[in-house]
């Protein structure tokens, strides 16, 4: 099994947001969520996860980067359109190259995702 956490400052608000991207709520436990991409694990994981806690040297893990999660999409302009009318924020404009076009947008907590659609 693969899994992905990303830091968030509400989980359930988050649930809502990736459930509006195709993902499928395996668990909720409160403080953090598993998610399910296609077989992979998203772990929606909120301040009170132990995942949370700072480092020895005092760094503390937050929501944000450039790591991300692809999700292949058949229609990315449908996608774009549909985020952009609940005020997703966009990284950038769909850009297109030899593999297909992609997308950057962001989650409620600033965790990056990249919409990607391949060349058919």
């Amino acid at each position: 099994m693969a899994a992905v956490r990303y830091f968030v400052k509400d989980v359930e608000r988050s649930i809502q947001f990736y459930e509006s991207l195709g993902l499928k709520l395996k668990k909720n436990m409160g403080p953090i969520a598993m998610m399910d991409l296609d077989g992979t694990e998203v772990w929606l994981s909120g301040p009170e996860t132990s995942g949370a806690r700072p480092m020895p040297d005092g760094r503390k893990p937050e929501p944000g980067g450039w790591n991300r999660i692809v999700i292949q999409v058949d229609n990315i302009e449908g996608v774009v359109a549909a985020h952009k009318e609940v005020g997703t924020v966009f990284r950038n404009e769909v850009i297109s190259g030899p593999g297909g076009s992609q997308v950057l947008i962001e989650d409620p907590d600033g965790n990056p995702i990249e919409i990607f659609q391949p060349r058919m």
